[in-house]
């Protein structure tokens, strides 16, 4: 028992210290739809629910591409970990090839899917603000997924100050622009809810700016050798990112993908219902951010200490990472439980959206461990080559039993809104306890690859 709180001592500093700032970084992302929908909030419960639908259907796509990046945490971190820095540059120069032809075949691909969205029975005067929006969001897909890339990149080498740095100012970017354009101030028109689109567009400009700023400052002040990378594309090295990439892609992309299929079901109820559940996975999504950057920072901590071929270090840092995640989102269910009301009328006074959405906070009250847990269970795996095991995990899980089985609550039981969320907290609890063995048994795999570690 000593030896393990030794360990939790010793581990627990340096995984604070790297997994605050991509913590902070990740509200800051959070913080840009939580504005946004606060913005929109005084133009009523439509727009509050045209701006979710539009997010969650731009996502869906747009998610694929920011998670093909999410190789580099692997394969950046483990060459940072073995003192070999010429091959960060390398990856980082190979997973720009990737975004370049990526961007504009997910917009197309998102633009080509627009005309089907009124074959879902959502509610046309939804609709009718969402497709503006959406189409404003779907200009942000080129800098978003360079952006994903610079930052892996950076993370991957423990830089995570810039990172937070670029998020927690692109809020003040987002702010003004939803202010301009929403409501057309100085001089712009008011485009409501496409305006919205717009400003968020703006600001991701604005960080992909302010990282790539950052990254050529320090490349000439320090001489660390990335202008000198060779600029032919590497095609071996791009096959090894798309393989850990594509499956992280495709994993976020179903994760991201029932939750809008939840939202596109949950149009087809009344508006007040639409914008609960949108109030709702708003809250969730901001209690997920905390757990999502302690997943960055153990996929960084896991990689490294792997790259050194010390497997003990990257089971010490993997265990700490996932304890550091329940810990935070017992203490979120408690939140959840204890004040829904008030939660839910920071983004509306509608009675009907307070009470739908409080009954919604207290279902993903009861999934907030289990979903810490998978996050970052998932980010240790990641850190340790592995993609595959959640990608598959989440394609059961949520497809073949949370949508089912809320689907059949909603419409068939009646239960609304919350027949939908009861069944992604079945598939939450389901998910959440297959990943914590599956990183067990990634610990015991590398125990056996290094001997010494055991």
């Amino acid at each position: 028992m000593r030896d393990r709180l030794e360990i939790l001592r010793q581990e627990f500093r340096p995984t604070l210290r790297l997994a605050a700032p991509l913590v902070l970084a990740e509200l800051g992302w959070m913080t840009m739809t939580l504005v946004d929908t606060a913005m929109v909030g005084r133009l009523g419960p439509r727009a509050i629910g045209a701006v979710g639908l539009g997010s969650m259907l731009f996502y869906t796509l747009g998610i694929f591409g920011t998670g093909m990046m999410l190789g580099l945490d692997t394969l950046v971190s483990q060459a940072f970990g073995a003192g070999k820095l010429e091959d960060c540059h390398r990856w980082l120069l190979n997973a720009v090839y990737v975004c370049l032809p990526a961007a504009p075949l997910l917009m197309g691909a998102m633009w080509l899917a627009l005309p089907a969205l009124g074959r879902f029975g959502i509610n046309p005067a939804v609709l009718a603000e969402a497709v503006p929006f959406l189409k404003a969001l779907l200009w942000s897909a080129p800098p978003l997924l360079l952006y994903f890339a610079v930052r892996r990149y950076l993370q991957g080498m423990s830089l995570v100050k810039p990172v937070m740095f670029a998020l927690v100012s692109a809020n003040a970017v987002n702010l003004a622009g939803d202010w301009v354009l929403i409501f057309g101030k100085l001089g712009a028109p008011a485009l409501g809810a496409a305006g919205s689109g717009w400003s968020t567009c703006a600001a991701r400009v604005y960080m992909l700016g302010a990282l790539a700023a950052y990254l050529l400052y320090r490349d000439r002040r320090q001489d660390l050798g990335l202008r000198r990378v060779p600029l032919a594309p590497d095609p071996a090295r791009i096959r090894r990112l798309l393989g850990l990439g594509v499956p992280a892609g495709l994993m976020f992309s179903l994760e991201v993908g029932v939750f809008a299929l939840v939202t596109a079901l949950a149009g087809r109820l009344d508006a007040a219902s639409l914008a609960a559940h949108y109030v709702a996975l708003n809250v969730v999504s901001c209690t997920y951010m905390v757990p999502l950057g302690i997943s960055s920072a153990a996929a960084v901590r896991v990689g490294q200490a792997l790259g050194r071929g010390d497997a003990r270090a990257a089971a010490h840092a993997g265990w700490v990472a996932v304890l550091c995640g329940a810990t935070f989102m017992s203490a979120a269910a408690v939140v959840l439980v204890a004040i829904p009301g008030p939660i839910v009328r920071i983004f509306s006074s509608d009675a009907q959206v307070i009470r739908t959405g409080s009954i919604l906070l207290a279902v993903a009250a009861v999934f907030q461990l289990f979903d810490g847990i998978q996050t970052v269970a998932t980010g240790a795996l990641r850190g340790a080559g592995d993609t595959r095991t959640p990608m598959l995990c989440h394609l059961l899980s949520y497809w073949l039993l949370g949508l089912p089985l809320g689907y059949f609550l909603c419409f068939r039981r009646h239960w609304g809104a919350a027949g939908l969320w009861a069944g992604l907290c079945a598939a939450l609890v389901v998910i959440g306890t297959v990943l914590l063995a599956a990183w067990a048994r990634q610990v015991r795999r590398a125990s056996a690859v290094f001997p010494a570690a055991r």
